[in-house]
């Protein structure tokens, strides 16, 4: 599922609110056709789960992972449409789970190095950095969208 394409198919295919997706802005960002913001707006009503990544496409059509608000993604854009459907999915009556959103491939933090459950892609410092960042870009979304 790499694009917007294929992803309205698996959705056609079973119309139902239980027949939903899990979001990763990392794989669909790492496809240079995808406006992951756009994406993330138009399937945000059938998003069961988010796993927020980011990545940096290359010349050569391929890609690395980056850090939370430092690759091609516009995450604060993804993070604000997701916030917005949380709160829709909370004020309305369709009974839809919570909207659960999962830093993954954090930065490389270097008391991360040379530990014994060392992954590459999966420290652990720096994932929870991300957690952290995404928390806070997360609490200042939701401000901002009570006040309106």
């Amino acid at each position: 599922m790499s694009t917007a394409a294929y992803l309205r198919r698996l959705l056609a295919a079973v119309d139902a609110p239980s027949n939903g997706i899990t979001f990763c802005t990392g794989s669909l960002g790492a496809g240079r056709h995808n406006n992951v913001p756009v994406m993330a707006a138009e399937f945000a009503s059938r998003v069961n789960f988010v796993h927020l990544r980011n990545v940096r496409t290359t010349t050569t059509h391929d890609f690395v992972e980056s850090d939370h608000f430092d690759g091609d993604v516009d995450m604060v854009s993804v993070i604000t449409t997701f916030a917005r459907e949380q709160r829709r999915r909370t004020a309305s009556s369709e009974h839809r789970p919570l909207l659960p959103m999962r830093p993954d491939h954090g930065h490389l933090m270097r008391a991360d190095e040379g530990r014994a459950a060392f992954y590459p892609g999966y420290s652990l410092l720096g994932r929870l950095r991300g957690l952290a960042e995404i928390r806070g870009v997360e609490l200042a979304i939701e401000q901002m969208l009570s006040r309106h």
